[in-house]
């Protein structure tokens, strides 16, 4: 009972345990001697909004006011739902290391959100940005097969497991595989076109883009995630995010389905329907 009230108070004040604690259970293997990785997994932070710290703000498209920015019109009725919360970094040094160009783009992305961010309509969110949107995905694995399947738009990943060579063709999603070193299964992933985004505030990459992820289990309920961004087009030097995936369980533990695409359609083709 003491240690059951301890963890309570420690859970309340604090807002999380010691890091040891999250190591206190023994990590399950699968059949083959590896860690087993398969559930349902989401992320709990405000990545999707902005790798780096941001403060709260009244929306993601603030235009001039008669005193501070306000939201932009199309998205002023939304109100409170409309608006951003404060988030911590998942950027390991907090500052994305753009070169001078590439920043200017950024800064316009930003400041027109609305239209640009891929997000907004839809579109296959590509990687890293598929495994903190605030939708869950399920991870598959076994031996000789490891899948990826997101809530999100029904976006899917196959990784290969035996490098599969240079990417056919640049797509949404790019093209993976992946191996373990020890406990923590490594994917690269390279071959994606330049249409996606790393969050709402205008965060962008080329076609040039590389993304290795490491994904290593700390607990049968948590595991670690890592990715290293290298873009030699926009960026000035590689830069990595980290952050914690935390496991679904009981009747929680299952993907639902999100295929946006639908959704939008009157957006992206509303002023070509016949009057």
């Amino acid at each position: 009972m003491k240690k059951y009230i301890f963890f309570l108070i420690s859970f309340f004040l604090f807002g999380s345990l010691h890091p040891k604690d999250y190591e206190s259970e023994t990590i399950p293997i699968g059949p083959y001697g590896k860690p087993d990785l398969n559930g349902v997994w989401q992320v709990m932070n405000r990545a999707n909004f902005n790798l780096e710290a941001h403060s709260a703000s009244a929306a993601m498209h603030l235009v001039e006011g008669p005193v501070v920015p306000i939201p932009h019109p199309d998205i002023l009725a939304l109100g409170a739902v409309g608006s951003v919360p404060g988030g911590l970094s998942v950027v390991e040094g907090n500052k994305i290391p753009y070169k001078r160009d590439a920043l200017r783009k950024r800064d316009e992305n930003r400041n027109d959100w609305l239209n640009r961010d891929p997000e907004i309509k839809c579109y296959l969110p590509g990687v890293p940005r598929a495994t903190y949107m605030p939708y869950a995905f399920q991870i598959f694995h076994s031996e000789e097969a490891f899948f990826f399947a997101y809530e999100y738009a029904g976006a899917t990943r196959n990784i290969y497991l035996e490098d599969p060579g240079e990417p056919p063709v640049d797509s949404w999603m790019g093209q993976s595989w992946g191996y373990w070193e020890e406990n923590t299964f490594v994917v690269e992933a390279k071959g994606f076109n330049d249409q996606t985004w790393f969050d709402r505030s205008g965060n962008y990459h080329s076609d040039k883009l590389k993304v290795t992820e490491r994904y290593t289990l700390l607990n049968p309920y948590l595991m670690d995630y890592e990715a290293i961004i290298e873009d030699e087009e926009v960026f000035t030097r590689p830069w990595k995010i980290k952050m914690k995936l935390y496991k679904k369980v009981g009747d929680d533990a299952q993907l639902q389905q999100f295929k946006c695409v639908e959704f939008v359609e009157e957006l992206i083709y509303g002023e070509w329907r016949a009057k």
